[in-house]
């Protein structure tokens, strides 16, 4: 059925160097716009994550990389947001918005980024050489009211007319019915082991648009659809590369926890008495008795030759006779 529309619908998409709306930038955006009697335009933008502030890249989160498949080096001769921002607002004026779970992330990550450019061009107001400019961007960016579009979320009427539950999952794995006595804790733990032997049944051979397969095996099942072990139930500390817990949140995103332990180790002691899990708390406090544990034995073992060779190198130089 086509779109009975009164104005243009824009579809889009981001992707993104995090999930970090406030931090994080954009790196790819596509439009599909639908006119009314359905004629379609499509445009896509490739586009350098610019840190306004420190005036430099914003690097990409290596998860986001092995979701999106774009790398740094990519992006490295594409324009930043600010210099298609022109062309962008053209193709908003005038739309209602469309995407796929575009109102938790893509919509407020675009609407950061043009916040980013309007405090931007504030600040170079103030210098001769730019303020025409800068004037002429703010200009543009009092016609883009993102907050007065209608927004379409097609995943909010996916989930609402076929619901992501148990009870949905029975019905699609185990023959089309309901179970009786939902929602009763024996009755929702027999029908989750039926609905796993139905996925087993259901995805065991490769098809035409699905080649994943389901392998009938504990550790496998276990990992599936699983892109980062999380250390804490929550998910505020990731397994990293050689074991090392990374922490996935806030200022230090990104780094691990033994490098933020030595350089801020008043960190530890915040989210000892911050508004976190149990489970969290206990996890920092694993990693920071490990970390001292290793400081001290450090400290308390003799020197190897090299460390000998390398002090004694550091001696030896700037000699002033």
């Amino acid at each position: 059925m086509e779109l009975n529309l009164k104005r243009p619908l824009l579809f889009f998409d981001i992707e993104s160097t995090g999930l970090n709306i406030a931090s994080d930038g954009i790196i790819e955006l596509s439009f599909v716009k639908v006119l009314p009697g359905g004629e379609t335009r499509v445009k896509t933008w490739k586009i350098k994550p610019w840190d306004y502030v420190n005036h430099r890249v914003i690097p990409i989160n290596p998860q986001a990389s092995e979701v999106n498949g774009v790398k740094d080096e990519d992006l490295v001769n594409c324009p930043k947001f600010i210099e298609v921002l022109p062309e962008v607002a053209s193709w908003l004026e005038d739309s209602d918005l469309a995407g796929f779970n575009s109102a938790k992330l893509d919509l407020p990550l675009l609407a950061e980024e043009i916040e980013r450019v309007r405090e931007y061009c504030l600040l170079r107001l103030k210098d001769e050489t730019s303020a025409q400019k800068a004037q002429e961007m703010l200009d543009l960016l009092e016609k883009i009211d993102l907050h007065n579009c209608r927004m379409v979320d097609v995943q909010n009427i996916y989930h609402h007319f076929e619901p992501r539950n148990l009870r949905a999952a029975y019905r699609f794995y185990c023959g089309g019915k309901d179970f009786e006595n939902a929602h009763t804790a024996e009755a929702d733990t027999l029908a989750t082991y039926e609905v796993l032997k139905g996925q087993l049944d259901r995805y065991k051979e490769p098809t035409e648009y699905q080649q994943e397969v389901l392998t009938n095996d504990i550790e496998s099942l276990s990992r599936f659809g699983s892109r980062s072990k999380t250390v804490d139930f929550a998910g505020r500390l990731l397994e990293g590369e050689n074991g090392e817990a990374i922490i996935s949140f806030g200022k230090h995103k990104g780094k691990t926890a033994r490098e933020v332990w030595l350089t801020e180790p008043a960190y530890f002691a915040w989210i000892e008495g911050g508004d976190f899990t149990l489970d969290t708390k206990h996890q920092f406090a694993r990693l920071k008795a490990q970390y001292q544990k290793e400081r001290k034995e450090s400290l308390n073992r003799p020197a190897t030759a090299t460390e000998l060779q390398d002090l004694a190198s550091k001696f030896n130089t700037g000699k002033l006779f």
